[in-house]
């Protein structure tokens, strides 16, 4: 945490207010009164503080806020509610003014973001070809090439590496699993994102997959020990291979730690996605890279566990990859396989990966049902593999080149800047 410093204090308020400042006291403020004056800083409590301008004495508030459990667990969170304060404090009638906004430097300085309006991310730029360009390749000729066995196996390899790096931070874990439910990019911003009017998944079908995805999350969200460094987005479009299998990632999304189902789901939906596209089911190559990639991450892992976890990950990644907004042309009998796959899924305890095409060409016997999953199913003990610490990364660098490319995630290969991943961000809309 920073610490307050006077000098550090006197410079910001000196250039805030474009005079010379000499801080007289701090004291911790408890909204109608000041308590003692302050020996230290402690981070979350709000400040008054008493200074002289130009042979004045004024007061000011500042206001931190520290980790918490309620949706401020990151830095990022933090600064969004902030940001937000001093985006509307001002506009409403006998609020209390907000003056500034800022952040506090790595060297102890306040620096002021009054000036700011959108933020951006300058990234490095990284050569190669979308693993999208492989899929559809595949999807046109109906062949599997020399290396793409071989990518299949290094991307689950990847995933088996990081997974393995384990975070004991329960409070992460639940927050993950709410934001996935309930979260603006979630399943409920999904749902929200259909027209009423959509006939192939109405208002009735699209509450019955939130109201069953939020009893998985009760199913769940008390399996701590499975928290894991994830990269959030892990979907072909945020995929840039060179030669062989060497690759870099783009995009990563939604935080450090979360559920390795996530990143599972988010890649092997695609193997089925093409697959419907081509043949209506899931079959021939990409069947052959599906299980190819599902055995080899199971093999290294030993988690079986994610097979009784990754029921809501998939009916999140289906309702993205089903959307009319994120997809207009998509044929409606893909989209029924789909949505008949995101119904069958939430209704097994336990996900047959060899059972996909049983789930994409039949509802569940038993229809979507809204009690509370038996949250002991599929055990509560950690998957093998151990909680050892973060492994190194398994990729070199890329060359440094100039960055060429706008959005976020540096280059985009070659050959991609003709065909752009959907608004938002890759194969999945996000």
């Amino acid at each position: 945490m920073p610490t307050l410093r006077g000098d550090a204090l006197e410079a910001y308020l000196g250039s805030l207010f474009k005079a010379q400042v000499k801080v007289i006291s701090l004291r911790e403020f408890k909204g109608d009164e000041s308590g003692e004056e302050l020996k230290g800083f402690g981070y979350g409590r709000p400040v008054l503080i008493e200074f002289e301008r130009e042979g004045e004495r004024e007061r000011v508030v500042l206001h931190t806020m520290s980790s918490n459990i309620f949706g401020h667990e990151q830095a990022s969170d933090r600064a969004c509610s902030l940001l937000l304060d001093h985006a509307t404090f001002n506009r409403l009638p006998h609020h209390v003014r907000s003056l500034d906004v800022g952040a506090f430097t790595q060297d102890g300085a306040l620096m002021s973001l009054r000036e700011t309006e959108e933020f951006f991310l300058l990234a490095q730029y990284a050569p190669g070809s979308l693993y999208v360009r492989d899929l559809q390749r595949i999807m046109a000729t109906e062949e599997l090439a020399e290396e793409d066995e071989a990518r299949a196996l290094a991307l689950a390899e990847y995933l088996a590496q990081i997974h393995a790096c384990k975070r004991d931070a329960p409070e992460l874990y639940r927050r993950r699993l709410r934001d996935l439910v309930g979260h603006g990019e979630g399943i409920m911003g999904l749902t929200d994102s259909y027209s009423p009017d959509f006939e192939l998944a109405g208002p009735d079908f699209l509450e019955g997959v939130e109201k069953q995805c939020v009893s998985w999350r009760w199913r769940i969200k008390d399996k701590v020990h499975r928290l894991s460094q994830v990269h959030g987005d892990f979907h072909p479009f945020n995929v840039l291979f060179r030669r062989g299998t060497d690759f870099t990632l783009l995009d990563r999304s939604r935080g450090e730690w979360g559920e390795p189902a996530d990143d599972l789901s988010c890649m092997a939906i695609n193997y089925i996605f093409f697959s419907l596209q081509r043949y209506g089911f899931l079959t021939g190559p990409f069947q052959n890279l599906f299980q190819l990639f599902w055995e080899r991450y199971l093999e290294l892992t030993g988690d079986e566990e994610v097979l009784s976890i990754v029921q809501p990950f998939f009916a999140w990644r289906g309702l993205v990859i089903a959307s009319p907004l994120w997809y207009p042309h998509l044929a409606p009998e893909v989209r029924k396989k789909i949505f008949t796959f995101i119904e069958h899924v939430l209704s097994v305890d336990l996900f047959q990966v060899e059972e996909i095409n049983s789930y994409l060409s039949r509802s569940p016997k038993v229809p979507l049902t809204f009690e509370t999953p038996n949250r002991d199913a599929g055990g509560n003990q950690p998957p093998a593999g151990g909680r050892g610490g973060c492994p190194p990364s398994p990729l070199p660098p890329p060359t440094p080149s100039l960055p060429r490319s706008a959005g976020k995630g540096g280059g985009q290969g070659e050959g991609v800047g003709d065909t752009p991943k959907p608004p938002g961000g890759g194969e999945d809309g996000r």
